[in-house]
């Protein structure tokens, strides 16, 4: 026999209120980009320990298995740790190290650092940082056989270039297990001593307000790299669309091309050509 409620409509055995004669299905939730569900997903993790595959998926209106993408990529940089059947939070302080995200997005950073490489012109002095993407460049510009000189605090960055015919100067300073880079005060008036007609640099994420990093010590790097040079290129994937570092590099207007793999979507895309900046897309 159906219970009825204090309004006297029956409920089911389940105790859900069975639809109105004629009454329209409720619409689907709109469908979020996936920079919006990566960031919804890291602010369901400060309200709560641990999220649930199945639980997202229904809430954003998507597969699982799209949800489970956006878990390995936020994995992969370091901003959730991956648990059976969901995610939860990171554990504080932590971030992949540069063998961890070397590993990750290889063919997209590939095709920036040789789309990057074909940028630079015999003769011509750089500054290169530290960083997966940076390496990719590294290993097209020696491929390409252009000579120039480079400047640069990551090792494997030098070590790549120095199988080329590419001149290497190696900053000193604090030596970084984990990023295989120097950094430091020493690091800084060294590159200080310098001026050079190009800087190209990566970022641990990329919005509106400009490039941002998180690795302890290297925001400094680039903000005096960018000082230093006459042209100035940011490479950066696209899975870093939309996220911030806890340190600014710059803004905007301050590079003359990003390269990317993918073009950004309308605001970033807008901030970046407001400020004269070039989008150079990988082939």
């Amino acid at each position: 026999m159906p219970v009825l409620r204090e309004s006297g409509r029956p409920m089911t055995q389940s105790g859900f209120e069975p639809a109105r004669p004629g009454a329209k299905p409720e619409a689907p939730a709109p469908r979020l980009r996936k920079a919006e569900r990566r960031e919804r997903i890291l602010f369901e993790l400060k309200l709560r320990p641990h999220v649930r595959i199945s639980e997202l998926a229904e809430s954003f209106n998507v597969s699982t298995e799209t949800v489970r993408r956006d878990f390995d990529a936020l994995a992969d940089d370091g901003l959730v740790a991956r648990a059976h059947g969901g995610a939860s939070a990171a554990a504080p302080g932590h971030y992949p190290g540069l063998d961890e995200r070397a590993h990750a997005r290889v063919r997209e950073r590939e095709r920036i650092g040789r789309r990057a490489a074909a940028l630079v012109q015999e003769g011509e002095t750089l500054m290169v940082d530290s960083g997966s993407t940076t390496i990719q460049f590294a290993r097209a510009l020696a491929l390409r056989g252009t000579p120039c000189t480079v400047i640069t605090n990551s090792i494997p960055v030098a070590m790549t270039l120095a199988q080329g015919t590419q001149q290497v100067i190696l900053c000193p300073g604090e030596y970084q297990p984990a990023e295989s880079a120097v950094t430091g005060t020493d690091t800084l008036d060294y590159l200080g001593r310098y001026y050079v007609d190009r800087c190209v640099i990566g970022a641990s994420g990329l919005t509106a307000e400009g490039p941002s990093e998180t690795v302890p010590g290297f925001a400094a790097i680039k903000r005096l790299m960018l000082a230093r040079a006459a042209r100035r290129h940011l490479l950066i994937d696209a899975e870093k669309y939309g996220r911030r570092g806890l340190n600014v590099v710059g803004r905007p207007d301050e590079f003359d091309s990003v390269v990317v793999d993918c073009a950004p979507e309308t605001d970033l895309h807008r901030a970046l050509t407001a400020g004269g900046v070039e989008i150079v897309l990988a082939d």
